[in-house]
């Protein structure tokens, strides 16, 4: 059991390391939606998402009053929205109808965010996967909250190529849409391989098929708080190193079971699970690369950053699953370079690279994460990114993403300001040479051997 006790223990983690809880996300399971008529559709995905989730930003509010802990975000995730609006749209523009819907629905309750306007195409498409897909630039560009993703890859079906090229074509249409505004609706878009069914953070959240009615997944973060432990420990052995992370890491995850606990309660929605994730933000002592750096690095990217990563995602999840028996969705370090100012300045000093960045997605969570890249950048070479980026999920039986944002008019040694939590961050450069033959073949990528398990 969680007692008081625990959350007065982390009052100072609160207070002077940036320990909150990033978000809490309500899973809303939209199946029961299906109508062949749109507007019917759209109605009762309001209606539902609008009397589910009514209460979610009061009792945010009230267990924020209550313990003291700091709750960032208020967000829902529905069903993938391919497969509750294929029965109804006959065109991507009625889709857009349903993203409408969403944000409005979302807006209504409080919610900052809305995530699952998805489609899971990890094998193939159906003509409503392919019709919500080419959707996204308009249903981006007209909404505030509503998120998308979609699945393209997984260990147990492979990559889908024809989709993989699909996303690098619609990822430069979201950022010409926005491009008065430094492309930025790319924020709202990531691609997946084995994307989890209830990963509470944005812009991948949905609701899982697999899931209940709805369900409470917390999402937490403190690398200031494992940051600030780890200068308590300075040059000390490995063995003390790791102690000190899976110690922090169980007292961070404590504070997010109680409020999933007292959110369940207050909100009569079942428990899902708790992500602990290293999640960083542009705040100072916020960043996971200063971790890196505490740990004995000069800059992340520096010879070592790999296997320093990968020692802090495994302690990371060790500390969570003692201290909560359901740690899901993609708990671990994420690694953006916008959002954290560690990596920013390790991009500016030349310390990283994307291919750097790609290698150290081996060992964490997430993958290619808020990355501006050359408005310029071909269709192709971003599909070639993508690619890299699932094959790295697939083989290694693990989630990863990309969330790239290439921004119009600008280039390598310009800077893009996104505000808020997503900071800034400089243009990385791209490699030039094509991968466009590669890219244009049809179908798609076989499963690796060891998928098969049957």
């Amino acid at each position: 059991m969680v007692n008081i006790k625990e959350v007065i223990e982390t009052n100072k983690m609160v207070e002077e390391q940036t320990l909150d809880v990033r978000t809490i996300t309500i899973g809303i399971s939209l199946l029961e939606c299906i109508d062949s008529d749109l507007d019917k559709v759209n109605q009762k995905v309001y209606d539902r998402i609008t009397t589910v989730a009514k209460d979610l930003d009061k009792v945010a509010r009230e267990i924020e009053r209550d313990y003291g802990i700091p709750i960032v975000n208020r967000r829902i995730s529905v069903t993938p929205i391919a497969l509750i609006g294929g029965a109804a749209c006959k065109k991507p523009e009625d889709f857009v109808t349903l993203a409408h819907t969403l944000d409005k629905a979302a807006e209504a309750v409080g919610a900052n965010l809305i995530g699952g306007y998805s489609a899971l195409v990890s094998k193939g498409m159906t003509t409503a996967d392919e019709m919500l897909i080419r959707s996204i630039p308009q249903a981006l560009c007209e909404t505030e909250r509503v998120c998308s993703s979609v699945n393209l890859a997984s260990t147990k079906t492979g990559i889908n190529m024809d989709a993989v090229r699909l996303m690098g074509d619609i990822l430069l249409q979201v950022a010409d849409r926005s491009k008065d505004r430094d492309s930025v609706d790319c924020m709202k878009l990531v691609v997946f391989c084995n994307a989890p069914d209830d990963n509470p953070f944005m812009a991948g959240a949905f609701h899982g098929v697999t899931e209940a009615d709805a369900i409470i997944n917390v999402g937490v973060s403190g690398p200031g708080v494992v940051k600030k432990a780890l200068e308590q420990v300075r040059g000390e052995s490995f063995e003390v190193l790791c102690e000190t992370i899976k110690k922090t890491a169980f007292k961070v995850t404590r504070v997010g079971q109680l409020v999933a606990q007292e959110a369940s309660k207050r909100l009569g929605i079942p428990f899902g699970i708790i992500d602990l994730s290293l999640a960083p933000t542009p705040a100072i002592g916020d960043s996971v690369a200063d971790i890196l750096c505490e740990i004995g690095l000069e800059y992340a990217g520096a010879p070592g950053t790999t296997a320093a990563l990968a020692m802090l995602n495994d302690q990371v999840k060790k500390g969570g699953v003692m201290a909560s028996s359901y740690v899901g969705g993609l708990s671990g370090a994420f690694i953006p370079v916008s959002e954290d100012q560690g990596m920013i300045n390790s991009v500016e000093a030349g310390a990283i690279t994307l291919e750097k960045l790609e290698a150290m997605t081996c060992v964490c969570s997430v993958g290619l994460d808020m990355i501006a890249i050359p408005g310029d950048t071909p269709a192709t070479t971003i599909s070639g990114m993508i690619a890299d980026e699932m094959a790295l999920g697939m083989v290694n039986q693990k989630t990863t993403a990309a969330r790239l944002i290439p921004v119009i008019g600008k280039g390598v040694g310009d800077t893009v300001e996104f505000g808020g939590l997503f900071g800034y961050a400089p243009i990385m450069p791209v490699n030039k040479f094509s991968c466009a033959d590669f890219i244009n073949r049809e179908g798609r990528i076989p499963a690796p051997i060891h998928s098969f398990k049957n």
